[in-house]
């Protein structure tokens, strides 16, 4: 129950202020006349907040708010005062107070200011400890999530995190299959050497070999110094290949002998280096689909799923949302100084009912959006609601299809096809910013490809 503390030397001031609370919002409220008598009751239990007034009897408001300040800091004071004196005001917020108020004070202000006061505490509070969790706990912790699909993933992360297996996360963009990495590294034998991360489709083909096995000075033009690469950067630890899928088949056939032999050279060099790392691979694509289009080597497929993770998207695990949201809602708290501290009913119920294309990502950033534009300490139904509108909007348009007198119907549909192709690229660069290496990623393309479709349609990275 909530406890508050009334320091008044008016006793009739004590009985209102107590009944008040007491009938309208169901506090405990205890009541001291004096400095002392404050003292005694904070000994027999830390109150939630104290309503203080500034002229008492011996100890002042403001010497016993002074002392309050290093004794209990988190702990919102509210400073009354019979005379409207803008100086004592102002000393008393210096000094720390939540609020001053002067007498009479109006029944429903003072209960609303105490009411925040408390709910402010209770932020802090939480924030406090999230902050000690996320410095805290490690990636498997983390994964939060108490369904059966979770609760799976988790015992096969603890199965083969001890070994030295090979392992391929797979599943849909937004899932968290780094995390789901991290989570490996944490838990194994190696989670005192770093775990470094390779974008796979983030690095133009031109410079990924060069990004992977470094190179020595005068290896080609332009290397005017020795580089290591993430082979190299790895060493001890785990290197997790994002985005697999996208590796083009030449560097493919090379990655594959770095995993049969264990040794790697750098370009230029001619002195082998022997490795001694983890290998874990994740991708969003289908690799047995990549195989079947001649995309992926069947041989490099095998020598990396020596273990298989496939990560369960959000509509897979609906009972995991609103927990996830409730944290997402307390980082972002944390993170934006934004007193949020709830979800209310008809929001969860529409974060539920959504079926979260996006995955947990996708929760994440809607969550954020709404702490950072929520006025009041609840996230409601509304907000969610037109937060999932606004992506629903950001959608591109249907095509429309043209049909010239005389084309065939593979005419037509070529032409269908390319108006849809260059929708879509057109809408992957608005949603990213004009950043084509995020759009890359988000349409599952390669860097260099992207780029030479986006020259052929015209667009710029302003579209």
């Amino acid at each position: 129950m909530t406890r508050i503390l009334v320091v008044d030397d008016d006793a009739i001031e004590r009985r209102l202020m107590q009944a008040i609370f007491r009938h309208a919002e169901g506090f405990d409220v205890v009541a001291a006349e004096d400095g002392a008598a404050a003292s005694v009751e904070i000994a027999r239990a830390v109150p939630d907040a104290i309503i203080l007034d500034v002229r008492l009897p011996g100890e002042s408001g403001m010497d016993i708010l002074r002392r309050l300040r290093v004794q209990l800091p988190l702990v919102p004071v509210i400073m009354l005062t019979g005379q409207a004196d803008v100086r004592t005001a102002v000393e008393a917020i210096q000094l720390g107070a939540y609020n001053f108020l002067t007498k009479p004070v109006d029944n429903d202000q003072l209960v609303a200011t105490v009411r925040r006061a408390v709910e402010r505490n209770q932020l802090i509070s939480e924030l406090e400890m999230l902050r000690g969790k996320l410095g805290e706990t490690s990636a498997f912790a983390r994964l939060l999530g108490t369904s059966p699909p979770m609760l799976a993933l988790a015992q096969q992360i603890r199965q083969v995190a001890s070994s030295g297996f090979t392992v391929l996360i797979m599943g849909e963009t937004g899932t968290g299959k780094e995390l789901v990495a991290r989570a490996i590294h944490e838990e194994s034998g190696r989670r005192a050497k770093p775990l470094v991360a390779i974008d796979c489709g983030a690095i133009p083909e031109n410079l990924l070999e060069s990004e992977l096995f470094g190179y020595e000075k005068g290896a080609f033009s332009g290397a005017d110094r020795k580089k290591e690469g993430y082979f190299q950067l790895a060493e001890g630890g785990t290197l997790l290949l994002d985005e697999m899928g996208n590796l083009p088949l030449a560097v493919q056939a090379k990655l594959l002998r770095v995993l049969q032999e264990r040794v790697v050279h750098s370009l230029g060099s001619t002195q082998a280096r022997a490795l001694d790392l983890r290998f874990v691979a994740a991708t969003n694509l289908s690799l047995e689909a990549e195989i079947k289009a001649g995309r992926f080597r069947q041989d490099l497929y095998f020598r990396l799923a020596e273990f298989v993770i496939k990560v369960p998207a959000l509509r897979e695990r609906r009972e995991d949302i609103l927990g996830l949201a409730n944290w997402f809602r307390g980082e972002a708290s944390l993170e934006l100084r934004r007193p949020v501290t709830a979800i209310s009913d008809g929001a969860a119920d529409v974060l539920s009912a959504y079926p979260w294309p996006g995955n947990v990502r996708e929760l994440r950033n809607v969550i954020r959006q709404a702490v950072l534009l929520s006025t009041e300490l609840t996230i409601r139904a509304p907000q969610i609601e037109a937060l999932l509108g606004a992506v629903a909007r950001e959608a591109p348009a249907p095509v429309e299809l043209a049909v010239l007198p005389g084309q065939s119907l593979k005419e037509i549909a070529g032409g269908a096809a390319a108006e849809a192709e260059r929708q879509a690229i057109r809408h992957a660069l608005r949603v990213c910013g004009g950043n084509k290496t995020k759009a890359s990623q988000l349409l599952k393309i390669d860097y260099k490809n992207l780029h030479l479709k986006i020259k052929r349609y015209g667009l710029g990275t302003g579209e």
